[in-house]
């Protein structure tokens, strides 16, 4: 079944674009006046349409660039089948469910909506993929991915979706804490271009990511996740992400390991600390490790804006080797093309 959706170019028959009902020939014709006529977000989702029915079987994309310079990679197209085929399975968006679409979809998160609506049968909506959602849109969703940004400058309209999940960036306590108020279905999801995006998540506030089916773990040797997901890639993925196993189908991320800070022969997670601070600052921040040459690496916290003074309570809840030695203001975060904070790069503006 699965070969003859990629090899045939299938587009269910309940799949429905902003309302409309769509086969290939007719979603051909508006990728056309997408490009040729469209805002941003429609041409660059006119695009993929035009490279998911082309007679290659493989979609060609950029990674976020999270960690690094970013590279082009090959998904295959049966990949990405299987992929929308478990997403909704696991989340249980089947068949006629409406979703909006509100990520870019020049990257993999954004391509993946379409084909999961394409594959599934959903009816999508499509919306600029703005920080601010649903603001003259009343209509109910039942699925919906976002990025934890929008989530916060759109929360008051988030109980027009039924369900969501949350990629692209950690989702703070603080975030957490508000979206567990609200009566929907709200997941934080594990995810990567390399496995097709997700290949597990939780529900808000919870410790623990749940793999999707199909999907087995471990660790190599530094405590790194290894993935083997047969259905959504070639081999085994393994990870810059420290992680602690729980059993065959539950881990806890602990942070990244080339985000790891050695300072005077104490490991240091950057982001176990960040999570401790998020009470404390309103700005966005984030500790880093810097050359010292007594400690090895001194941890130093960079905060996004114009200086201010921190009093010592912003401080509460961290360890004597938690504590940031020094403090540095930065005007304005460097950002990947997906609006993650590049570090090295935002500390490199710092004169």
């Amino acid at each position: 079944m699965n070969n003859y959706m990629y090899e045939s170019g299938f587009v269910h028959p309940r799949f429905r674009l902003n309302g409309i009902f769509l086969d290939k020939e007719s979603l051909l014709r508006v990728a056309y006046d997408f490009i040729k006529e469209g805002a941003d977000f429609e041409r660059a989702t006119g695009a993929f349409l035009l490279d998911w029915f082309d007679d290659k079987p493989y979609v060609q994309m950029k990674t976020s660039g999270t960690t690094g310079t970013p590279k082009t990679m090959k998904l295959l197209k049966r990949h990405m089948v299987n992929s929308a085929l478990a997403t909704a399975d696991f989340f249980e968006a089947g068949t006629n469910a409406r979703a909006l679409h509100c990520l870019s979809s020049q990257f993999v998160a954004g391509k993946m909506m379409l084909v999961r609506a394409i594959i599934v049968g959903w009816d999508i909506y499509l919306a600029a993929p703005s920080s601010v959602l649903l603001e003259k849109d009343e209509r109910q969703y039942d699925f919906a991915a976002l990025v934890p940004l929008q989530a916060e400058y759109s929360f008051e309209r988030l109980s027009q979706i039924k369900k969501i999940i949350l990629g692209g960036g950690k989702v703070s306590p603080a975030l957490a804490a508000r979206l567990q108020q609200l009566p929907i279905d709200i997941w934080e999801t594990y995810a990567m271009t390399e496995t097709v995006t997700h290949i597990a998540a939780k529900r808000v506030g919870d410790p623990a990511f749940t793999t999707l089916p199909d999907v087995s773990i471990g660790t190599d040797a530094r405590g790194c996740l290894a993935i083997d997901a047969p259905k959504v890639t070639d081999g085994i993925v393994v990870t810059n992400d420290l992680v602690d196993i729980i059993n065959d189908t539950h881990f806890v991320w602990l942070g990244r390991f080339d985000n790891v800070i050695n300072s005077g022969g104490i490991k240091l997670y950057p982001e176990q600390i960040e999570e401790k601070l998020s009470h404390n600052i309103q700005p966005r921040y984030f500790v880093y490790g810097l050359p010292d040459d007594t400690l090895g690496e001194r941890l130093v916290l960079v905060i996004e804006g114009e200086s201010f003074t921190l009093g010592e309570v912003v401080f509460e809840g961290l360890d004597k080797y938690e504590k940031p030695k020094e403090v540095l203001f930065v005007t304005e975060f460097i950002e990947t093309g997906s609006g993650k904070i590049q570090r090295a790069e935002t500390l490199k503006t710092i004169g």
